[in-house]
């Protein structure tokens, strides 16, 4: 007995045309490069030769734009008076070149840094004095 192959339908959220109709066993590239960023579900439909459909969702997150980072404000922060922010936009960039310059959101040096770099300057300025005072 052969298996009779199926057909599926991919859809891409609540669209009520499908992206493509197939023959399976197939791969299949999904661009997600003609999508928007946020939060869509593939919704798969597949049907037997005798009728009966089956359907399959999965929810997925597209980020294809430029990741944007920002230091100095966070998520319910409870603020006043004048913010100073740092915010930087950068894209993914050509796949075939690495471009280093851009892909970083520089950060500031956080206070424990200091704190702990100052301490160790303080306790060599303290070893050094005691060593050659002997």
């Amino acid at each position: 007995m052969k298996n009779d192959p199926c057909k599926v339908r991919l859809f891409i959220d609540d669209d009520e045309q499908p992206i493509a109709e197939l023959n399976t066993p197939v791969q299949f590239e999904l661009d997600t490069s003609k999508l928007i960023d946020g939060e869509h579900t593939l919704r798969i439909v597949g049907k037997s030769i005798n009728g009966r459909e089956g359907i399959r969702k999965i929810n997925f997150i597209v980020r294809n734009g430029p990741a944007i980072d920002i230091e100095g404000i966070s998520e319910n922060k409870v603020v006043d008076g004048t913010l100073p922010l740092m915010i930087n936009a950068y894209d993914k960039g050509d796949y075939n070149k690495f471009v280093i310059e851009g892909s970083e959101t520089p950060k500031s040096i956080p206070s424990w840094l200091w704190i702990i770099l100052i301490a160790f300057v303080g306790w060599a300025a303290f070893y050094l004095i005691t060593y050659f005072n002997i």
